[in-house]
């Protein structure tokens, strides 16, 4: 069964409208690829790792093809994609969450390779290969008002936009200015309590209380200096890390808070000096 690894996203900071590009939204799951052949199907991460046994629901007669998108769980009370409930089906092997598979791509269809034909080729290709159903849909986007897509994201608190230029082929494992994501982030201040002696690793408190790492963002200048003033305020230490007086404070950016009252993927903004 062929495995085709997908195109990446390069990433801007701001949303933009074009004329030569689609706007999507960014749906917050984990990216799955579907891969049927001679009637047997299966499920591959971006990774190349099969999880065809995780998702028995996407396992469907059909002609033979590829398609490239998005598995999330919707939280039931908003109808939102959640990623803490798309974990919690990809990690269980009992769980059986109700899944959506958002479709965004297709690279082979009835044994025709498609990844050189521009996106809207692929994107007609696609509208006519599969039916959008309860577990799989195609996914909505809008011709050239990233501005207007990306504010209702905002208004909706989702993840971002993902902009694609029409004429672009499908650079196979390759990450290109042709696909780019604009991600809606919030941001937080907090004070940082130490740091991890392994990889790379900032502990970030907030209110007084552990809220995550931050292993994102930082500029070697800024490392250097956090030392340099961070030393003298350790605490003390265990196996995995160094503990400070919190006094050091930053901001940061983040995807969301999880339930657990944690950052997710905190990336470094600055530090806040104190008047």
């Amino acid at each position: 069964m062929e495995f085709i690894y997908p195109m990446l996203l390069e990433q801007i900071d701001k949303p933009f409208s074009d004329g030569r590009y689609v706007f999507e939204p960014k749906i917050d799951g984990h990216r799955l690829e579907l891969s049927r052949s001679n009637g047997k199907t299966r499920l591959f991460t971006r990774h190349n790792n099969d999880v065809t046994l995780k998702y028995p629901e996407l396992v469907t007669d059909g002609p033979d093809l590829i398609l490239d998108g998005e598995l999330v769980v919707m939280d039931p009370e908003t109808g939102l994609p959640d990623f803490e409930l798309t974990m919690s089906r990809f990690q269980s092997k009992k769980s059986r969450l109700p899944i959506s598979y958002v479709v965004f791509d297709i690279l082979q269809y009835d044994g025709a390779d498609l990844r050189d034909q521009s996106l809207m080729e692929r994107k007609a290709i696609l509208d006519r290969a599969i039916t959008d159903t309860s577990t799989m849909s195609k996914i909505a986007y809008i011709d050239g008002r990233g501005e207007d897509l990306y504010d209702l994201i905002v208004k909706r608190n989702m993840e971002g936009v993902v902009a694609k230029r029409k004429d672009s082929r499908y650079h196979a494992g390759k990450r290109t200015d042709d696909f780019v994501k604009i991600i809606n982030y919030s941001y937080a201040d907090v004070s940082i309590a130490g740091w991890r002696k392994g990889d790379f690793g900032w502990l970030a408190h907030v209110n007084g209380r552990p809220a995550g790492v931050i292993e994102l963002g930082v500029p070697p200048t800024h490392k250097k200096a956090f030392y340099g003033v961070a030393k003298p305020l350790i605490t003390g230490e265990d196996r995995d890390y160094v503990f400070v007086q919190p006094l050091i404070k930053a901001r940061v950016k983040f995807r969301n808070w999880t339930k657990s009252g944690m950052l997710r993927s905190p990336v470094f903004v600055e530090f806040i000096l104190n008047a």
